[in-house]
């Protein structure tokens, strides 16, 4: 991550009106897509990542589908072939191109996406007055917001793929105020938790039901492991040494020719990365990002430390507020904190903000844990196998959309996300 590589997208809270986020959620996708050409937003660098093109068009499809067409008296489709083009995973809505191809839709242009965005976002506007849909359209915000995050990465990535390094954003990274403080830590006693989305508000079905875990007394590290902590990983043969590494992280890294995080290079001048400002100095200082679980995993285990459980780093993340913290590279935006209890600590502020951070959970369903009906119970429960849960959020991440319950998932070797990682350790 760059410290200059900050999206104040002014996401909201569940205090705003449902019908202001949904315009200020679907103009922030359009205004982040504006410095690219068409031939850009078409770019699919890997399957994993799809182009800024699709993203635009499958949120459009998703308000279309799940919302127009079957709420909105007389609408007809703006094209009745792209949902073909536009569907994700839903088995429920019927055959759909593979996600490796998404990179072949020349057609429709960008323009013509753009276009169909603004029917969509027009047609949507009698239908966000109405509270018996009130729920569905707060999961598509939130979906779209999903979406904003993956543009980013995505097309960083893509990019990434040119030997010219082009920026996406003109800019220059300000350089590091000062190094961090020697690493502290957050205890905690253990005991019996209560974790899970536990009110009201909006939340993605994987967060629940809210549920109890038992705690052994354990604490969690006041931040975030840095560049320069990465290198003396490196330099002392993190990378080189079995001992290390999971089995299938070793195989992994052997495989693929691993020895450093997504995105790093050495330079005549020092340690670069690349960003959406093209290559930049490295910052030692700065969170390290763009890491897999393995990676993750291997240097807690070379820094005698080991990874949270999804739990506890849930129950030291109570004290914060993620919806409205401020990035922690952002020191003018300062840290607004709930009003937390005596007993629990409170989170460090990079918790929410800087990266995602892996913990060595499974995603897995809760106890109780049942799908919605209908397409919209496809969204989180069939991936439930497999990958790991991250915690927090990611300078790319829209503002308000992560909680201490928020879940992020991925599989192990998975890193072109702004990921990265805290220590944790047993009392």
């Amino acid at each position: 991550m760059h410290r200059s590589e900050r999206y104040n997208a002014n996401g909201g809270a569940d205090l705003a009106p449902l019908a202001e986020r949904f315009g200020r959620t679907r103009a922030l996708t359009e205004a982040l897509v504006a410095p690219l050409s068409d031939a850009d937003a078409s770019l699919q660098s890997m399957d994993d990542a799809s182009p800024a093109k699709w993203h635009l068009a499958h949120t459009t499809w998703f308000w279309e589908t799940f919302l127009l067409r079957e709420h909105a008296p007389g609408y007809a489709l703006h094209d009745e072939r792209w949902p073909f083009l536009f569907n994700s995973y839903y088995e429920a809505e019927g055959a759909r191109i593979s996600r490796a191809a998404r990179g072949l839709l020349s057609r429709p242009t960008l323009a013509e996406v753009l276009e169909w965005r603004a029917v969509v976002t027009a047609a949507m506007e009698p239908l966000l007055r109405d509270p018996a849909l009130a729920g569905l359209i707060a999961l598509g915000v939130a979906h779209e917001e999903q979406h904003i995050e993956l543009l980013l990465t995505d097309i960083k990535h893509a990019l990434f793929q040119n030997p010219l390094g082009p920026a996406m954003w003109n800019g220059t990274a300000a350089p590091s105020s000062a190094p961090v403080a020697p690493l502290g830590w957050h205890s905690h006693p253990g005991g019996i938790a209560r974790v899970g989305h536990q009110s009201d508000s909006f939340a993605f079905d994987n967060e629940g039901p809210a549920h109890r875990v038992l705690l052994e007394p354990f604490a969690l590290a006041d931040r975030l492991v840095t560049n320069a902590e990465w290198e003396a990983f490196i330099a002392d043969g993190g990378y080189r040494d079995a001992r290390l590494w999971l089995s299938d992280g070793w195989a992994w890294v052997q495989r693929e020719g691993i020895k450093a995080p997504l995105y790093w290079r050495d330079a005549q001048g020092g340690g670069e990365h690349f960003t959406h400002q093209g290559w930049q100095a490295r910052e030692p200082h700065a969170p390290v990002t763009h890491i897999s679980f393995y990676e993750a995993d291997a240097y807690a285990t070379w820094a005698g430390g080991r990874l949270p459980t999804e739990f506890e780093w849930e129950a030291i993340a109570r004290g914060q507020d993620g919806a409205s913290a401020a990035p922690a590279h952002d020191p003018a935006g300062g840290v607004q904190l709930y009003c937390a209890g005596p007993v629990l600590p409170i989170g460090s502020p990079g918790l929410f903000g800087e990266c995602w951070q892996f913990t060595r959970s499974a995603y897995l369903p809760y106890p109780g844990f049942r799908p919605a009906a209908g397409a919209v119970g496809e969204y989180n429960g069939k991936f439930m196998s497999g990958q790991v849960v991250l915690r927090g959020a990611s300078c790319a991440t829209v503002r308000g959309h992560s909680r201490p319950s928020y879940r992020n998932f991925f599989y192990p070797h998975q890193r072109w996300q702004f990921t990265g990682l805290r220590l944790a350790k047993d009392l």
